[in-house]
This record gives C-alpha cells, structure tokens and sequence, in this order.
C-alpha cells in the first residue's frame, strides 16, 4: 500500500466518523439546512444519508485505486453496524450527556 492510499483510506476513516455524529451534533439537515426541530425519524435518515453517501465515495475511491472487488450482503452489514458504533459518541453527547447537564 502507497502513503496515498494510506492517506485516502484514513480521510475516508474521518469522515465516516464525521458523518455518523453529524445528525446528532447539529440541528441543520446534514450540517447544511437549518431546522427548527429534527425528529427521531430525520436522524434515523440522516445517519441513512450519511453511511450511503462514505460508501459511494469508499466505492469511487476503490475504483481509482484498484479492480472494484465484489461484496455480499455481509460486508454491507459489518459496514452499517461500524458505522454506527462510529456515531455513538455524537447520540451520547445528544441524548444522554446533554440532556444530563439541563
């Protein structure tokens, strides 16, 4: 593995952690369109949104690099459950420490 490789793989590592705390940190759709009030159901989207969208960028990034190699529904299913391990910290600080402090 190059150093650009390592590179890439390790951006691509921060923003899936970016993208799994993001709809729990900020009240803005996707960090972009601001809310008054996001429900359960927009977060669930969100975190949705955000592990599809690090996987096709994960995807464009495989396909420059090397032969795309072909997956079953095992790798998506390891994928979806780190990314959300990867997003605890933001539901934690959302849910549980944020709401301890009021």
């Amino acid at each position: 593995m190059s150093v650009s490789q390592a590179v890439g793989h390790w951006l691509l590592f921060g923003l899936a952690i970016l993208m799994a705390n993001l709809p729990f940190v900020s009240n803005r759709l996707m960090g972009v369109v601001r809310l008054q009030r996001k429900s359960g159901w927009t977060r669930v989207l969100e975190v949705l949104a955000g592990y599809l969208l690090v996987g096709l960028i994960g995807f464009g990034i495989e396909a420059t690099v090397s032969q795309i190699t072909p997956q079953r529904w095992e790798f998506y299913a390891l994928t979806a459950c780190l990314f959300l391990v990867l997003g605890f910290p933001g539901f934690v600080y959302r849910f549980l420490w944020r709401s301890a402090k009021h």
